[in-house]
């Protein structure tokens, strides 16, 4: 398929393996200015990577949604390929699939031990007792309206109770169900000891900074380190880049994503969708075995080993985050925090930044910690002048609802808030924006990290390695006209 200069993709015929044809999507695709001088066809190659699986769950007997129950889907062979939790919100889920047909299950542990599948309908379901399996056999998806009923005897008892060991059993029955799909590889299970790095980034400065953020973390550590990363917006730039330096630095990666769920109110602005993935889906945006991540902004450059953070005793609270710093005197008339509204609502406590945190997933996920988040940006959201900083104002103003456990200050330096003197036992530096000054964020990072243009150098170096040898594989004559990524 060709596009040209000037014109975008109006929608994508694909065929199915009986040759039937579907219209998979309908895109308005964001065409970048350099086409405009394009003196050659270009080529736009476009992937479906999974089809998506919703669905509603409720108890049948209360009617209720089933807070905290975990569904896994799978193949016989595999049977946790992919997995989620059900939302106190209308008993929501969520599951990525391909085409084929897949066992749906409760997980094993508390969820299988308290409840069973009493009936599952929508789309195209096999069901054999209490034992079913979803037929993917559209591009458009499929909606489910689940049912589940409590087993003898556990008529009391709290899904989310304190948890015993969680075995690995498939229970499905459906061997004579051939998959017609080719499954990739799974999430990695988190038994090892590893570091667990979660990150965005929106643009090519950001990409830049968020590269310069992994190094620093990789240069502080002996411990292996698995980053996750917000696929929904990363360039090809920075994904085709990501293999490469994952081989030559020696660190794991896995792209996540969530579709933004059309019952919670949606933002238009890209930096706003950006921060609602930060706080909004930390319980079914990473596999359920994930226990514990730390989130780091792609402008910080890291000065420690972050395996304390992973170790961090919480003290029972589901996340921790750093305080803003209050020692530099000359900006006290931008701490917004302690004025007006949030010095009533805070009462004494400190106004946290969303630069750095900690999340102790199993934990958050048997508070309802994602719950009670998204109740409340919901009821907030409809205001468009609350949440004006959506990642941090929604975790402070829900202090009182979901604890919050202070690290120490030291955890996260800020030329704007932090006195200079304090740097010096910095173990994070972040670039954060000076309401004085407007300086440009790269001649921040430059100016107050020296390592930065270190690190600027090793990855600049590594994209000429790489460069270089696409280049030479490029200069294989192969007969067909050259591609230019989009």
């Amino acid at each position: 398929m060709t596009l040209s200069a000037a014109c975008t993709f109006e929608r994508i015929a694909l065929v199915s393996t009986c040759g039937e044809p579907f219209i998979a999507c309908v895109y308005q695709t964001f065409v970048p200015s350099f086409l405009g001088q394009a003196n050659e066809l270009v080529y736009g190659d476009f992937e479906l990577e999974h089809i998506i699986i919703e669905g509603h769950a409720s108890d049948a007997n209360t009617h209720q949604p089933p807070r905290g129950l975990q569904f896994v889907l799978g193949t016989q062979k595999q049977p946790d390929q992919f997995d989620t939790i059900v939302m106190a919100n209308l008993g929501y889920f969520q599951l990525k699939a391909y085409p084929g047909s897949f066992v749906l299950q409760l997980r094993s542990g508390r969820s299988a031990a308290i409840y069973k599948i009493d009936s599952l309908e929508g789309g195209k379901v096999l069901h054999s007792g209490h034992n079913y399996t979803v037929v993917v056999d559209s591009f458009t998806g499929t909606f489910l309206k689940t049912k589940v009923a409590r087993r003898e005897g556990q008529e009391k008892a709290d899904l989310l109770g304190d948890e015993g060991g969680e075995e690995d059993e498939s229970g499905g029955l459906w061997n004579s169900f051939a998959s017609y799909v080719t499954t990739g590889s799974s999430s990695t299970k988190v038994t090892e000891d590893k570091i667990h790095i979660f990150s965005v980034a929106t643009g090519l400065l950001y990409e830049r900074f968020l590269r310069i953020m992994m190094l620093s973390v990789l240069k502080h550590t002996k411990t292996p380190v698995k980053f996750w990363f917000l696929k929904n917006y990363l360039s090809s730039e920075f994904t085709k880049f990501l293999p490469y330096y994952a081989e030559k630095q020696g660190f794991e990666y896995e792209l996540v994503q969530y579709q933004w769920p059309k019952w919670l109110n949606g933002q238009t602005e890209k930096q706003r969708i950006i921060w609602g993935y930060k706080i909004l889906f930390l319980d079914v945006l990473f596999p359920l075995n994930l226990e514990r991540i730390i989130f780091v902004d792609a402008d910080q450059i890291v000065r420690a080993d972050l395996k304390e953070l992973m170790d961090m005793d919480l003290n029972g609270a589901p996340y921790a985050y750093t305080p803003f710093c209050n020692d530099r005197k000359e900006v006290e008339g931008f701490r917004f925090w302690n004025q007006g509204y949030w010095r009533n609502h805070l009462a004494g406590r400190p106004y946290h930044i969303s630069a750095l945190y900690v999340v102790d997933l199993k934990r958050f996920r048997r508070v309802a910690a994602g719950d009670r988040l998204r109740g409340q940006y919901q009821g907030l959201s409809q205001d468009p002048n609350s949440l004006a900083n959506l990642d941090q104002d929604l975790p402070n103003n829900m202090i009182h609802q979901v604890e919050i456990f202070s690290l120490p200050q030291d955890w996260l330096w800020c030329e704007t808030w932090c006195s200079d003197e304090s740097k010096k036992t910095a173990k994070t530096i972040d670039m954060c924006n000076n309401p004085q000054t407007k300086e440009p964020k790269l001649e921040r990072a430059i100016r107050i990290a020296p390592e930065w243009t270190e690190y600027d150098d090793v990855i600049r170096k590594l994209q000429e390695e790489m460069n270089t040898v696409g280049e030479k594989q490029a200069d294989k004559p192969d007969g067909k006209p050259k591609r230019i990524e989009l």
